[in-house]
């Protein structure tokens, strides 16, 4: 299953490896020659298994943010970090109903913007279960949410060319690893509390840590909890009424069998009743109605900022069982709960049908409701998430005399359960028909009498006939997906001295890993059965794949200057996925004191999840239909495809790091990344253009061949490209004076490449570009960030402006027209975005002598309160690059005993 020129990159890398290994067998050990483990200390860099001085130079370019930095940028949360890094792009850390359905309350990374499921996420060097639910693309990510409190990070360290060589499927992108804190002695609080300048949007953050050290190790726990009240889109309106309005509204439009095809707005009124008329024909056109839609303004109903509340848990524990052998344990969980504002009702889009009976159709003659149950007036309908991770790992640890050997296991769970209210399809029928209630018998009860009751779609129930709750509840049910996500790996490896170069010993590390990651999903009774008239339902779905890993890494000092890294893993799906062996080659070498050169090559990849090969999901989709030449609403069923393959990448990155002078460093890389056999949901309408009568894909009612269109079946499929290429640059300048310490830093990411090839789209230069007709995601070209931070005796202070330029917002046209059949004066562009940030700290434990530490932290996140750019769309923004919340004041107590 495996592309010529990977074959062709992983037989040179193989072959290095496999030859230069040969020594091993027959090289005579002489331990008075080898240095001394304690001459200096070794430790792991992600990014190899071979442990390597502190000062060394990693041929991969390697971000590291430790716990000051993210102490210095104010953030409380993981989503915080990662969303103030240049390299990440089109993460999903603002979460709203239109890009986030059902997956409120989460966040995630997407280094170079390949993904949500494309960057591997790590805890300790332990891969971390995924999210139970998924993203509208299908994705299944790590839950940055639910980790690790954040008072138990050290560090960061992120890997940012491809690393499936070294740790498998997801390290498309490259590598994040969060790394706890070790050995840490004594107790640790810290209390923030967030307010923004919008709303009641307000945060609350409670930390605690704790650590003893003993003889022979060392246990540590911390807990951390975090309230944060709403940000409605009423309390910070971006979004024009337009962008936000449905044509599906209550008071709603009908349409009538004597005149097919025609829109009439509801005759009891529309704007009256705050309704947003859309006139289609002259007044007068058809005597006494009017021609059009009866709108909807569902923006102010919704949320860019859940209710949430989290409460995560991590404990670790040491222990050196004899000077040669250790034994680690982590246990972690996290309970996060959030609510997310939604309109009174979804749209019915069935197209029910108001009887001749029914006693206030005006019309005489029966009418299809199009429309929702409860619209203006009424109160937001929220839908819910729980998710509860989780996690258990421990290890063993034995030193060699050059080296040492790991086993690890590893098992974590995510319950995710997903909770909407919506409208059931044959019981809103029967209540138009006037059966309904609870306690109506359908067969035997009379229409509007007793215990039946009529329900009234028409305007006159906001005056004359309103609706009893009693008929509302008895149409109305919530959609429950009870889904659950179980991850459990055992790995084994050793790392050694393999034999005697110039410039010191080459670095062998091997290891076998076998994983089994399990997904299941159990929608309720009514969603089983299709019941809801919007979100329809779904089958039950639940499936497995298990992983067999082989990899081996081999660190190569050739001289004094120059190091190279040759890696290579084979993984076997088995199955339809079968296997792939991917190799990478990187290496640095040191010109100078001053200047040194890195590189590297790699082939990477990413395996077809459990959902993508065994799941589904369902969705009312608006289609245009070649048979009844007519648009229809109609149920889109995607279901997995176990004959996928992997999505395949070639990742290659030319780097330098410079010290001109002490203190003064510029790191510059180049990287590019080239995808194949992306994986990608089929599209609905294309499935029914290419065969409208295929029994097998589309589903009609009443005759197959010439019957109004009901549904349409599709799945994920191997069908696209992608090409993205950029520079990263970091430079940071030390100035010691007599006021004080200061340090200016630059960092910045410039995307020179975003190229796509979609399916349906065709050949698209996505850099600079929202990407929202296509597969991509939005891909500002620049993006930086300039820092400066000074310190003096017990005050430190940090300022950071944030810049994002400007980018082409592909969905609307530059005269504001919708992205319809293209625009002939190029696409409307969403301006740059420019915010500061602000941070002062003071030691009062050292101010007031104390033997505790209080540490005061004072900041601001977007001082100066800048909107996000205006985007014509769903709330008004972009929310994979912007965030709407505005400025944020926030305070910090650091206590230390």
């Amino acid at each position: 299953m495996m592309k010529t020129r990977k074959k062709a990159l992983a037989a040179l890398i193989s072959s290095v490896l496999f030859s230069t290994t040969l020594p091993v067998f027959a090289q005579t050990s002489d331990d008075e020659d080898k240095p001394s483990s304690q001459d200096v200390e070794l430790i792991l860099v992600t990014g190899s298994f071979v442990r390597r001085s502190e000062n060394f130079d990693s041929p991969s370019p390697l971000a590291v943010v430790d716990s000051v930095a993210i102490d210095a940028i104010g953030a409380k949360n993981i989503a915080d970090i990662t969303q103030t890094l240049t390299i990440n792009t089109g993460a999903e850390n603002n979460p709203d109903a239109f890009t986030q359905n059902a997956t409120a309350g989460t966040s995630n990374i997407n280094l170079r913007g390949l993904g949500v499921a494309s960057t591997l996420v790590l805890l300790n060097n332990r891969r971390q279960v995924v999210t139970a639910q998924q993203t509208n693309e299908g994705l299944n990510f790590v839950d940055t949410s639910s980790l690790v409190p954040m008072i138990a990070i050290d560090r960061m360290e992120v890997v940012k060319d491809g690393a499936s060589a070294l740790y498998g499927s997801d390290a498309v992108a490259g590598v994040v690893n969060f790394i706890t804190r070790r050995n840490y002695e004594g107790a640790m609080i810290t209390m923030d509390y967030q307010d923004g300048a919008h709303g009641d949007n307000k945060e609350y953050v409670l930390q605690g840590l704790w650590g003893m050290s003993g003889d022979n190790g060392n246990v540590m726990a911390a807990v951390s909890y975090t309230n944060r009240s709403p940000l409605f889109i009423s309390d910070r309106r971006l979004s024009r009424p337009e962008d936000d309005t449905s044509a599906l509204g209550n008071p709603g439009t009908y349409f009538l069998p004597t005149l097919p095809g025609v829109p009439i707005i509801d005759p009891y009124g529309c704007e009256q009743f705050g309704g947003y008329p859309d006139i289609r024909a002259p007044s007068g056109t058809i005597p006494g109605l009017d021609v059009g839609l009866c709108g909807f303004d569902f923006g102010p109903f919704y949320s860019y900022v859940p209710d949430e509340s989290r409460l995560n848990m991590f404990t670790s524990a040491v222990y050196e069982l004899s000077d040669t052998l250790t034994w680690r344990a982590e246990f972690g969980m996290a309970r996060n709960r959030a609510e997310r504002g939604g309109a009174p009702s979804f749209p019915i889009l069935t197209s029910p049908i108001v009887p001749t009976t029914h006693p206030q159709n005006p019309f005489g003659q029966p009418a299809a409701f199009f429309g929702r149950a409860e619209g203006n007036g009424f109160p937001g309908d929220p839908a819910n998430t729980e998710s509860d991770t989780v996690r258990f790992s421990t290890s063993l640890t034995g030193e060699l005399d050059a080296g040492f050997w790991e086993v690890n296991y590893t098992r974590a769970t995510n319950d995710f359960l997903f909770r909407v209210p919506d409208v059931l399809n044959t019981e809103f029928q029967l209540a138009l028909n006037g059966l309904g209630g609870a306690d109506c018998n359908p067969v035997s009860g009379t229409p509007g009498e007793g215990a039946c009751e009529y329900f009234n779609p028409f305007a006159t129930s906001y005056t004359t006939a309103p609706n009893s709750q009693y008929v509302v509840d008895s149409f109305t049910a919530e959609e429950v997906i009870d889904s659950k996500a179980d991850l459990e790996v055992i790995e084994a490896l050793t790392s050694f001295d393999a034999f005697e170069m110039d410039a010191g010993y080459a670095g062998l590390a091997i290891g076998a890993q076998y994983r089994r990651n399990e997904l299941s999903q159990d929608y309720d009774a009514l969603a089983n059965q299709d019941s809801f008239t919007f979100v329809i339902g779904n089958p039950d779905i639940s499936g497995e794949i298990e992983v067999w890993a082989l990899f081996a890494e081999l660190a190569l000092p050739v001289t004094e200057n120059w190091d190279v890294q040759i890696a290579a893993r084979f993984e076997d799906y088995g199955g339809s996925i079968g296997n792939t062996l991917d190799p990478k080659l990187a290496m640095t070498y040191q010109v100078s004191d001053e200047l040194s050169l890195r590189g590297s090559v790699s082939t990477s990849f990413r395996a077809p999840t459990v959902f993508l090969s065994s799941g589904g999901s369902t969705s009312l989709q608006e289609l245009t239909d070649p048979v009844q030449r007519a648009t229809a609403f109609a149920a889109v069923r995607t279901s997995g495809n176990d004959d996928l393959k992997p999505e395949e990448s070639t990742a290659w990155n030319v780097g330098l790091s410079y010290e001109p002078v002490r203190d003064f460093s510029i790191e510059l890389d180049y990287w590019n990344f080239e995808f194949e056999d992306l994986i990608i949901q089929e599209n609905a309408q294309a499935v029914l253009t290419a065969n409208p009568t295929d029994p097998a894909r589309v589903v009609r009612a009443g005759d197959p061949e010439t019957g109004p269109l009901v549904q349409v079946f599709n799945t994920f499929v191997n069908a696209s490209s992608l090409e993205t290429s950029g520079i990263d640059f970091v430079s940071s300048y030390k100035i010691e004076t007599g006021m004080g310490t200061f340090t200016p830093s630059l960092q910045g990411t410039y995307i020179t490449k975003y190229d796509l090839a979609d399916p349906q789209a065709g050949d698209i230069d996505g850099a600079g570009r929202r990407n929202f007709n296509n597969i991509g995601t939005s891909s500002p070209e620049l993006r930086m960030n300039f820092g400066l931070n000074w310190y003096n005796d017990i005050h430190a202070a940090n300022l950071f402006v944030r810049y994002i330029s400007s980018y082409d917002d592909d969905q609307n046209c530059a005269d504001g027209s919708l992205n319809e059949e293209g625009c002939p004066d190029g696409f409307m562009e969403i301006d740059s975005y420019v915010t500061v940030d602000a941070q002062y700290n003071i030691d009062l434990g050292s101010l007031f002598d104390t033997q505790q530490s209080y540490v005061l932290t004072l900041g601001g996140i977007n001082l100066f309160d800048e909107e996000p750019p205006q985007v014509f769309t769903n709330s008004g923004f972009d929310s994979k690059v912007h965030d709407p919340r505005g400025r944020q004041i926030y305070a910090r107590l650091a206590v230390e005993f």
